[in-house]
Formats: C-alpha cells, sequence, structure tokens
C-alpha cells in the first residue's frame, strides 16, 4: 500500500508531466497506484466477483430461483419481457372442482352432496385427472364416494357406471347428446362456465340429468401479487401455454 501511494505521488506531481504530457495527472497517478496494488494483491478482484455470484445464487436457490452462470446473471438486469409458463406457473397445476349446478327437479340431483356421491362414485376406479379432482372434492367435502357396481370408460368422452344401484352417466356436454339426454335446462349454465374457461362434464342418473360438475386448473393465490408486482417493475408479462384460447382468456 505505501510503495502504490508512493508511485501515485511521483506519476501526480512529476511523471505525469514528463512522460505523458497528460492536462489530468490525476487520471495517470490512479491507473499507476492501483496497478501496483492489483499485481501485489490480485486476491481481492480475482475472488470478489466469483464469491458474491456463488452467495447470490445460493440465496436464489433457497428460494427455488435457478441462475445458469455468472453471464445469465448479469443480463437478468437488462430483461425487460417475462414469458411464464400457465399450467403449475401461474396455476397450481392440479385440476380442481370450482363449480356444481344440480337439477331443480326431484332425484339425485337436487341435492348437491348426493349428486357428488355419484359422480365420486363413478369416478372412483377412473386414474383420468379430471375424475381424480371429482374423487378429491369429495373427499374434501365429506362426501363418501357411491358403492360401483360396474364401470366402463368412454375413451376421451367420460365415464358410466352403475352407482348405488343408478345407472351414472359422467362426461361431457356431447356424450349426453349422443345418448339422447336433454341438457336444455343447463344449456346456460355450460356456457357460462366453458366462457370461465372451465371443463364442464353432465352427470345423468337413470337416464336423467342430474346436474353439472366444472372443474378447473385454478389460478395460485400468489400468482396475482407476483405479476402485479413485476407490472411495477415495467416489466412486460406473458403468458404461454398449449391450452385452448377460453381457458387462457379466463
Amino acid at each position: 500500500i505505501t510503495l502504490a501511494v508512493l508511485v501515485g505521488l511521483y506519476w501526480y506531481f512529476w511523471g505525469a508531466a514528463a512522460y505523458y504530457h497528460h492536462d489530468s495527472p490525476l487520471g495517470v497517478a490512479l491507473i499507476f497506484a492501483s496497478t501496483v496494488l492489483l499485481i501485489s494483491c490480485p486476491c481481492a478482484l480475482g475472488l470478489a466477483t466469483p464469491t458474491a455470484i456463488m452467495a447470490g445464487t445460493g440465496v436464489g436457490a433457497e428460494h427455488g430461483i435457478l441462475i445458469k452462470n455468472a453471464e445469465a446473471l448479469q443480463k437478468a438486469g437488462a430483461i425487460d419481457t417475462v414469458v411464464l409458463d400457465k399450467t403449475g406457473t401461474i396455476t397450481k397445476g392440479k385440476p380442481a372442482v370450482t363449480d356444481m349446478v344440480t337439477s331443480a327437479g326431484t332425484g339425485a340431483g337436487t341435492d348437491a352432496a348426493a349428486l357428488l356421491r355419484l359422480a365420486a362414485g363413478a369416478e372412483r376406479d377412473s386414474e383420468h385427472p379430471l375424475g381424480e379432482a371429482i374423487v378429491e372434492h369429495a373427499k374434501a367435502q365429506g362426501v363418501t364416494p357411491g358403492e360401483v357396481q360396474q364401470f366402463n370408460s368412454v375413451t376421451g368422452r367420460g365415464v358410466e357406471a352403475v352407482v348405488d344401484g343408478q345407472t351414472v352417466l359422467l362426461g361431457s356436454p356431447g356424450l349426453m347428446a349422443e345418448r339422447g339426454i336433454d341438457m336444455s335446462a343447463f344449456e346456460a349454465d355450460v356456457l357460462r362456465l366453458q366462457d370461465e374457461g372451465k371443463t364442464v362434464m353432465a352427470v345423468a342418473a337413470d337416464g336423467k340429468l342430474a346436474g353439472l360438475l366444472a372443474v378447473a386448473d385454478t389460478v395460485k393465490e400468489s400468482s396475482a401479487a407476483a405479476i402485479a408486482q413485476m407490472h411495477n417493475q415495467n416489466l412486460r408479462v406473458v403468458m404461454l401455454t398449449g391450452d385452448n384460447w377460453r381457458t387462457a382468456k379466463a
């Protein structure tokens, strides 16, 4: 340090004018003084940067943020657009029952618990994510799925089963139309739920429509606040998804 100070003083008072004819002797003096410091102890700069990056990426990893390398970290400061995947990032990544609509007439459809018991019973042996969502919702509501006597999966359309002695058909509105089940009383509800980006499944018991179940991949509680925070930082936020347009828009 003493040698660096002496070198700096030399170049400031005499060397800069004698050798460089420089108008700013301070700049020349600082360059030579810092050069002596770095040659004698290069560890300061050589270790400071990687140490800071290691500490920063370590803290990031503890919060679930993975940083590829130092260059990526440096470029992150210039980001103006953030692209988020929808499923599992903005949403929970796990479908859940969001709505139930029951029929106004008599029978199993008049009671939401009875409707859920039939639907969960029909889906008990199904491995489809939407079926699992119905069974999980029944458990959460304290409803025991009905006893299944027969089960048949209608690929891509729904399921049919005998639950508690009743013939239950559960699936898309298209499946109901194929089986000749009147859905006119629920048409407005079907359109409303689909416009909200939800998957609508109808439940029919013994040939009569009992009600509707709407299943959706719900948005995480923290997503809105996180996106608002990015907007406050003047970042453009984009959602990327392979889902259909109506669901994405909702």
